[in-house]
């Protein structure tokens, strides 16, 4: 009798740890997120004298009203919003069929090719910076969108993701459509797509994350504020903290007009996330299947 009540008691303890790690871990994540958004609304001084602390009859507007008046942020907005769009669209069009290619498909050298494509994950960003920013320069493409949304935006890992995922999809599903008179197109339109769909939502918050937060290559490709994508405004204020371009009172400005840019660029980021976590994961399980 006794045993048969200490077992409970150990699940219930060791969920309750589990719990409190989680928990500790979640604070630990949301803390940052806190500490940006409570010093964006306090008055400048404060965010250098009493950083820690927050206190709501203090609260003001100010660094995002001198913000937006000085820093061409909806501009940053406009642009990652543009090259997001497109980009985003080629690479959730074409890397999916991609990956079905090369896992339905038998073809002459197809192994090879795929083996090439894996390659190209090990090769870092820096080595392929010049040459694509020299093929931009031939193309006369420099401070353009083309130079943002087209380098990039058919990717190694986006068509290995989706191999993976399309590979776990029942061949007989196929011969059966194939049977029913389906093109091939309409195979993986009407049978493939809503099959995978999980896993196109976890490769399109991936992509989402991967262009927005995406800062070498269009700081490389257009140095033009016309063109310049949020991450590449936010890292000039930055740069103005760090370089110790500005002092005094305008040290102090400059530190609440960053806190507030980078709360306002949060926002899309967790809005997509908590929108889709749940396909997120449910893809992320998907495509971590070995074919």
């Amino acid at each position: 009798m006794t045993s048969a009540y200490i077992m409970p008691l150990r699940a219930k303890a060791g969920m309750s740890l589990r719990y409190l790690a989680l928990s500790l871990a979640a604070l630990a994540f949301l803390y940052p997120l806190w500490w940006a958004l409570s010093n964006s609304i306090k008055p400048p001084a404060q965010i250098i004298t009493d950083s820690l602390a927050f206190n709501p009859q203090t609260a003001t507007l100010s660094s995002y009203r001198s913000m937006l008046d000085s820093v061409p942020l909806l501009t940053g907005f406009r642009n990652t919003a543009i090259v997001l769009a497109v980009k985003g669209a080629i690479t959730m069009l074409f890397c999916p069929l991609a990956g079905y290619a090369f896992a339905k498909y038998d073809f002459r050298f197809k192994n090879l090719m795929f083996g090439a494509v894996l390659l190209t994950l090990m090769l870092p960003v820096l080595v392929l910076i010049i040459p694509l920013l020299l093929e931009m320069s031939n193309l006369h493409w420099i401070n353009t969108y083309q130079a943002l949304i087209l380098p990039g935006s058919i990717d190694a890992f986006s068509i290995f993701w989706m191999r993976q995922t399309i590979h776990s999809v029942p061949d007989e599903l196929l011969d059966a459509a194939r049977v029913d008179g389906a093109s091939e197109f309409g195979i993986y339109w009407r049978v493939v797509v809503p099959v995978i769909r999980p896993g196109l939502a976890a490769l399109g918050v991936l992509t989402f994350m991967n262009i927005y937060n995406d800062f070498v290559w269009p700081v490389v490709a257009a140095n033009d504020s016309s063109r310049a994508t949020l991450q590449v405004i936010l890292s000039t204020l930055s740069s103005n903290v760090a370089g110790g371009k500005a002092t005094g009172q305008d040290f102090t400005q400059i530190w609440g007009q960053l806190l507030a840019a980078s709360s306002l660029a949060m926002i899309p980021v967790l809005l997509v996330f908590v929108l889709l976590q749940r396909h997120f994961i449910n893809g992320i399980l998907a495509g971590s299947v070995k074919g």
